[in-house]
């Protein structure tokens, strides 16, 4: 299959989750033996952090605006398949053109499902809008359960299909290192994610002077009373991610407030502290147990009180055994060879369903 994606970044890891999914997804889907090239818009804040430039899994290329998108015009058309990710800057005039123009099947991969719905609820068509999404022949979600139905009722999507995010395993191995922190969160600043963690570590952090915290990743303001005994790490490259793992007893999975809403949305923090066999503690939303056992896999937590007594409770030997079932499951059903498996049947199925009014047709 000739697959021509147009994604967020693959190049920059810096300020986004969309390139380590991209990384891994795609490189297993090579290793089905399929051919690919991604298209990435060329932006200052991502052409200054690059940290993957010649990736040998797929062809990376650049285009400067929408008018440079033609040069892949070829490309595009010969596709067996072509995805369009959620965040593609001008993401709606890009999806035009890619529906004008691709002659095989047209997938829209969103890694942010939830948030891309309450934008189009409130009038935000910032790269998905309603009109647009009956054209994609199969919707790619982040979320699954009862969201996927709403997107085939309410938005007419033609196929609505679960593809959660994943980890690869090579990427993400347990690591024997030394523990640094007793709890510890990787993540982007967010508003809507910034209450919960100074619920459940930053509040702990000041009634547990004792106990060692950090909290990495970009983007958070100056303003934020950090404890004393909280580490602060700018930014993390995914090649230092295992390592950031494997130094903590548990570490924190902080979920955006649109994606408990909808529930079913996994982030990939949660498989890739889990493929490093690192216990987390987890918000609670609808849809994570079918995903890991609470209590023996991962634990869940509301509180301050919760978390505080979940540090008292265990201790490294057990966060260890939790840890290692956690892996056990993501082995068995998350890895980026599962999803790479999932998403070459979703566009096969895809194309059997647009090539079956033809046939009929011909008939």
């Amino acid at each position: 299959m000739r697959l021509v994606v147009l994604g967020l970044s693959l190049s920059s890891s810096w300020g986004n989750g969309h390139a380590t999914t991209f990384r891994a997804l795609l490189k297993e889907f090579a290793a089905r033996g399929h051919d690919i090239l991604f298209l990435e818009r060329d932006v200052p804040w991502y052409a200054s952090n690059r940290d993957v430039t010649d990736p040998d899994y797929c062809q990376l290329a650049y285009y400067s605006d929408l008018a440079g998108l033609d040069k892949w015009r070829s490309d595009i058309a010969a596709a067996d398949a072509v995805m369009v990710g959620s965040y593609v800057p001008e993401g709606v005039a890009v999806g035009r053109f890619v529906q004008e123009t691709a002659q095989g099947v047209t997938a829209f991969y969103d890694i942010d499902t939830p948030v891309t719905l309450a934008k189009l609820e409130r009038g935000d068509f910032e790269y998905l809008s309603p009109e647009i999404v009956p054209g994609y022949d199969v919707y790619l979600s982040f979320t699954g359960g009862p969201t996927l139905r709403h997107l085939e009722h309410h938005y007419k999507s033609p196929a609505a299909r679960a593809l959660y995010c994943s980890v690869d395993p090579d990427a993400y191995p347990p690591l024997d290192v030394p523990k640094k922190w007793d709890l510890s969160y990787l993540g982007t600043y967010s508003p809507d994610r910034q209450p919960t963690l100074e619920r459940l570590l930053i509040e702990p952090a000041r009634r547990m002077p004792d106990r060692r915290f950090v909290v990495a990743g970009p983007q958070y303001p100056a303003d934020i009373d950090w404890p004393a005994n909280v580490e602060r790490i700018e930014h993390l490259p995914p090649r230092d991610h295992p390592e950031f793992y494997a130094a903590s007893l548990f570490t924190l999975n902080v979920t955006r407030a649109d994606m408990i809403a909808a529930g079913w949305s996994p982030s990939v923090r949660l498989f890739e502290a889990a493929a490093c066999a690192v216990p987390v503690i987890s918000d609670k939303w609808e849809g994570i147990d079918s995903l890991f056992t609470p209590g023996s896999e991962m634990l869940l937590a509301e509180s301050s009180d919760e978390v505080i007594a979940i540090l008292n409770r265990f201790g490294e030997a057990e966060a260890r055994a939790m840890g290692h079932a956690a892996r056990s499951r993501v082995l068995d059903g998350h890895t980026a060879a599962h999803r790479a498996a999932e998403l070459e049947r979703h566009l096969r199925e895809a194309a059997a369903a647009a090539a079956a009014p033809e046939l009929m047709e011909a008939s």
